[in-house]
């Protein structure tokens, strides 16, 4: 293409790219990504050039099809349990399976306190009073989530260690009768970070740092605080929870508060997918303040010019049990506790981070189990501050969808499309050497969902891949859709399975979509992501996400409720 190879020259005048991060993954991975010197078009000229790219591509209009056998139902779309790693396997007699929050299951130092201990334990082959033998199972699985599996799904673990009680008070107020063996095994808080020189001027505008003040010089645009997503993340619900309690300390529920959350949620930065990904916009400028657990803060060496302040309620980690686990694993529960409570066990959980705030006493939030989960609902509501999100879906249907790949896509878009509100406006791209125009945007309304099912259940395989293409086109819809939408919130959702190899570039594109300043979520899927997606992401701090056929549709399921 002529003009191709025009926009490819031209784009050599852009200042080299140098090393950033962003986050693809895993919470807490960072990866290498060369993009934070892409020199914007401006917003009319990257108009220009998106237009041009548009008639260029020349997309196929596929005549959408409504699906009379639509599913509308409202049941939680959940992945296979299996996405959530077994970490460490114990092999005994009884066998307990605990479900820890990832602070302290993962593989690796410094979350990987469960397991250490847990595998320590069980080499040890305690034994209950009737003489069989004890061990433990940890299983890799954030708290929300298995809130989630617990009450919408059928996973019934032996224990539960979440980061704080409160996510056993939720399950308590749906019905599960909890025991709780101790209200800690090991220590931790969430709290505010702030770099130095934006902690010194706080203090000296504001006297101290509370979610209170924080929010307030947050709406007189002093500064920008950014958390994470209260669905999934402690920290993250326990910072709603004392933002509505900041706006209304007798009724956090109350219309003073919902209305107060919708004010400050229209300034608000988009809650983070991941405590990366918040923490990367930090480092780049984009955010001034931000929520974290002193168990991340104190041993990430990049946040060492950051100051930490409690607030909020512990993060004690309780652990939990429930009426239908046996006597037997109740007692084998017992054991495993007090063994994680000896000297040795606290020496090696302050060496990886946790015991370190122990005069915090924590603050009140006025709230109870079932509020909890109507404060998610509320924030999920109005996490936009009332605007509608315009969002088009970008599907790779090359020929390496074929098969299994691309009947999970479809699967999962399928079962997660549940989680986009009605208030929201959708539309779908596909592409594999072409662009296909699927489903044109428009409000998701009943109809819009029977034709996006309908679409989704169209796609087939074939070609090669053109993601920037298709990209584009995606972003020449969603300018469509400004003009007669103009308050909306734009974004993409790209999900591929491959390099790039047909059509336009990611270098021919970065200026486009810096100028336009739409934020390009993707799912690098069934494989590890390429840099190409890395760089697409992070150019207007989206998230990047590894996934796979087990695990997509927690991962849409996740994306849809902290943007959708």
């Amino acid at each position: 293409m002529k003009r191709n190879l025009m926009r490819t020259l031209a784009g050599l005048l852009c200042l080299l790219m140098v090393i950033s991060l962003a986050a693809c993954g895993d919470a807490d991975m960072t990866i290498a990504n060369p993009n934070a010197d892409v020199q914007a078009l401006s917003y009319d000229d990257a108009v220009k050039e998106v237009n041009a790219y548009y008639n260029e591509i020349n997309p196929t209009l596929v005549p959408a099809k409504l699906d009379t056998d639509v599913d509308f139902s409202t049941t939680a779309a959940l992945s296979d349990l299996a996405t959530f790693p077994v970490t460490t396997t114990g092999r005994a007699d009884v066998v307990i399976e605990i479900a820890a929050d990832t602070e302290l299951s993962d593989t690796a130092e410094p979350d990987n306190w469960a397991n250490v201990v847990a595998g320590a334990f069980n080499r040890k082959g305690y034994k209950l009073a009737n003489g069989k033998t004890v061990a433990v199972s940890i299983r890799q699985i954030v708290a929300g989530e298995t809130v989630t599996y617990m009450t919408e799904g059928d996973y019934r673990p032996d224990a539960f260690i979440p980061s704080h009680a409160q996510w056993g008070e939720m399950l308590a107020s749906r019905g599960f009768k909890t025991i709780t063996i101790v209200d800690r095994v090991v220590g931790n808080t969430a709290g505010i970070l702030m770099k130095r020189a934006t902690y010194d001027e706080f203090i000296k505008n504001h006297g101290e740092v509370t979610v209170r003040n924080v929010l307030d010089a947050a709406l007189a645009r002093e500064l920008v605080f950014a958390v994470t997503n209260p669905y999934t993340s402690s920290t993250g619900l326990n910072m709603l929870a004392q933002m509505l309690y900041a706006f209304d300390s007798e009724n956090p529920l109350s219309e003073k508060a919902v209305q107060a959350l919708i004010d400050y949620q229209q300034i608000a930065p988009t809650a983070a997918y991941s405590t990366a990904v918040m923490r990367e916009s930090a480092k780049k400028g984009i955010v001034d303040a931000m929520a974290m657990e002193a168990q991340a803060y104190v041993l990430n060496k990049e946040l060492s010019d950051y100051i930490y302040t409690p607030v909020g309620f512990r993060h004690d980690h309780p652990v939990i049990t429930f009426d239908y686990v046996s006597d037997e694993k109740q007692e084998a529960l017992k054991i495993f506790t007090n063994y994680c409570l000896e000297p040795e066990q606290q020496k090696l959980a302050k060496d990886r981070g946790f015991n370190i705030y122990e005069d915090y006493a924590g603050q009140d939030d006025g709230l109870s189990g079932g509020d909890y989960f109507s404060a998610q609902a509320v924030w999920k509501k109005n996490k936009n501050g009332g605007r509608p999100v315009v969002a088009v879906f970008v599907a790779d249907i090359s020929g390496s969808m074929n098969g299994k790949r691309l009947n999970s896509l479809k699967e999962s878009l399928l079962q997660t499309m549940q989680y986009i509100d009605s208030d929201n406006y959708v539309g779908l791209v596909s592409y594999d050497d072409k662009v296909y125009i699927n489903l044109p945007i428009d409000k998701f309304t009943n109809q819009q969902r029977a034709y996006f099912s309908g679409a989704v259940k169209d796609l087939t395989t074939n070609g090669s891949t053109a993601t920037y293409s298709a990209t584009t086109v995606g972003l020449k819809m969603l300018l469509d859709a400004s003009e007669t939408i103009p308050d909306a919130k734009m974004m993409l959702f790209v999900l591929t399975d491959g390099e790039t190899n047909a059509g336009y570039s990611l270098k021919s594109i970065s200026p486009l979509v810096a100028g336009l300043k739409v934020p390009v979520y993707t799912i690098a899927y069934e494989t590890s992501a390429t840099s190409g997606l890395i760089r697409l992401s992070g150019i207007n701090e989206a998230a990047c996400i590894d996934s796979d056929v087990a695990g997509i549709v927690n991962d849409l399921r996740n994306l849809f409720n902290v943007n959708m």
